[in-house]
């Protein structure tokens, strides 16, 4: 019954958004943004040239992201990012039919999660679109050519129970070990699960 919900809040996710989100290729450029972060500091993906970047759509109230801070995986995975040399910036997408998130609150959940993190960048929704972000959590990886080598799931575990975590596979951390290695990814794109991204149908 549990999946079977699953299943249906993405695929009501997906028709809603899906049609109006980009469709960014592996091995494509990543699309170039910039925002401002709760420090009210101007972030630029161009800022992280020559490095690998994570990035992350969050949202705090959402049950699958509170599944990975609050049973610190989501922490340990930004840790090992780091560890790599990666840069990681989190975004919080929020259209007129969401529910806006004052800088001032995500900066101070930010600090009570100690994520690791470069940045979390306020998006009106320009950036998620040019992504196709669906879902929170929803990951990227982009290689320090700025090329999209990775977008999909946080892990191989589609659920809201933390539980699953310990058998799950970690994509991100799969993806950023192999290209230590000088390896391709092995598994570029996954189907990303979680809490739909709600956009402003004018943005």
């Amino acid at each position: 019954m549990k999946q079977l919900a699953l299943s249906a809040v993405l695929a009501i996710g997906f028709a809603a958004s899906g049609a109006a989100l980009a469709q960014v290729q592996i091995g494509q450029a990543a699309p170039a943004f910039s925002g401002t972060d709760t420090a009210g500091k101007q972030v630029a993906l161009a800022d992280f040239k020559g490095k690998y970047v994570v990035l992350e759509w969050v949202n705090p109230d959402c049950p699958f992201v509170k599944k990975h801070y609050k049973s610190g995986n989501m922490q340990a995975t930004q840790k090992h990012a780091a560890a790599k040399g990666a840069a990681w910036v989190s975004l919080n997408t929020s259209g007129a039919a969401g529910d806006p998130k004052t800088a001032a609150s995500l900066g101070a959940w930010t600090k009570e999660q100690k994520a690791v993190i470069s940045n979390l960048v306020l998006d009106k929704g320009g950036i998620g679109r040019s992504y196709g972000a669906r879902t929170t959590p929803h990951m990227y990886v982009i290689d320090p050519a700025g090329k999209l080598v990775y977008a999909g799931a946080i892990d191989s575990k589609p659920s809201s129970n933390a539980d699953d975590i310990p058998g799950a596979t970690n994509y991100v951390i799969q993806a950023l070990d192999e290209l230590a290695a000088g390896k391709p990814v092995s598994k570029p794109v996954t189907q990303p699960y979680g809490c739909t991204v709600k956009y402003d149908t004018a943005s």
